[in-house]
């Protein structure tokens, strides 16, 4: 009985991995259709040497903050990550991530490794959840207020965000007071939650290290959008691509894409379209930004070398 389980687990995952690759296709299928390969095209062929040192230097400042926003929740869930090993695991999972289909397989697999390394796989993974859910809560609470403060697409929706937001914000502050009692599942997976949350995110020791690595990841992210905005050809002003390239960026938490292609070129042609430029713009301005991520993420490649000639083949 617990073969079949876990083989019907495994399938169902596989399954799910399948659809998440095939919904990134299909979105991109779908933009070749509309607007052609032109755009996917002529963005890129604008890269410059000095657009791809800067992208670098971004993406560095944006992985050492999230790097120490998850040493610093490790550290609160009581497992040892120093800032060292923390930037060395986050370089190699951002190329995972930038190369793999899904977008999150590199996270999972520094989940699964930082667990293994320290022996605790549960709070090793729950670490990592933890720290990437803080970095999406801030996300939304930024694009929130960009999207209230400038024009956009999306602004009539805010209020329904803001609801949102502010009611899992409730939510959350009511199940941390109110611990359910029994020994079901339920209620002992909510006690573990309630308790990572206590330790890994509101103590006084992390909680302002935590809201300050998000915020400044957040704007790296925004910069190297504008940044690829900018070598795409846009002249648009601030005022309007930043609304819309946070737009795209929450699109990028959707796990369905291919080496993190897909559901972001899809809204923002959307986004681009619909605040009056063009939706070519849009996804020639998501393609450079593609790669503009995935040349930033390239020491990741080399970790991901080092390790393997320092863990010989066929060593757990």
């Amino acid at each position: 009985m617990v073969r079949t389980a876990t083989g019907a687990a495994a399938a169902r995952g596989t399954v799910w991995a399948w659809a998440r690759t095939l919904g990134g296709v299909g979105v991109l299928a779908l933009l070749l259709g509309q607007v052609g390969i032109g755009p996917f095209l002529d963005g890129v062929r604008l890269i410059t040497v000095p657009v791809l040192a800067a992208a670098l230097a971004i993406g560095g400042l944006t992985t050492v903050c999230g790097a120490w926003r998850w040493s610093l929740v490790a550290g609160g869930l009581g497992v040892r990550l120093p800032l060292r090993t923390a930037v060395a695991h986050c370089y190699r999972a951002v190329f995972l991530n930038a190369t793999l289909p899904g977008g999150i397989l590199g996270d999972v697999h520094r989940a699964v490794c930082h667990g293994r390394d320290t022996g605790d796989l549960g709070r090793g993974i729950r670490a990592v959840v933890w720290e990437r859910t803080a970095g999406q809560v801030v996300l939304a609470v930024v694009a929130v207020m960009v999207l209230a403060a400038f024009p956009s697409p999306a602004r009539p929706y805010v209020p329904v965000a803001t609801a949102a937001l502010a009611g899992a914000g409730l939510g959350v502050a009511l199940l941390v007071r109110v611990r359910p009692a029994g020994s079901s599942r339920w209620a002992r997976a909510v006690r573990t939650a309630v308790s990572d949350i206590r330790a890994g995110l509101l103590t006084r020791r992390t909680w302002l290290g935590v809201l300050l690595a998000s915020t400044l990841a957040v704007a790296g992210h925004l910069a190297t959008f504008v940044l690829a905005a900018r070598t795409a050809g846009s002249t648009a002003p601030l005022s309007l691509l930043l609304p819309l390239t946070l737009l795209a960026l929450l699109a990028m938490g959707v796990p369905a894409n291919v080496a993190g292609f897909g559901p972001r070129e899809g809204v923002a042609a959307w986004a681009f379209g619909a605040a009056g430029l063009s939706a070519a713009e849009g996804v020639a301005t998501a393609m450079v930004y593609g790669a503009l991520v995935l040349v930033a993420s390239l020491p990741g490649a080399a970790v991901l070398a080092v390790r393997r000639v320092r863990v010989p083949a066929g060593t757990v």
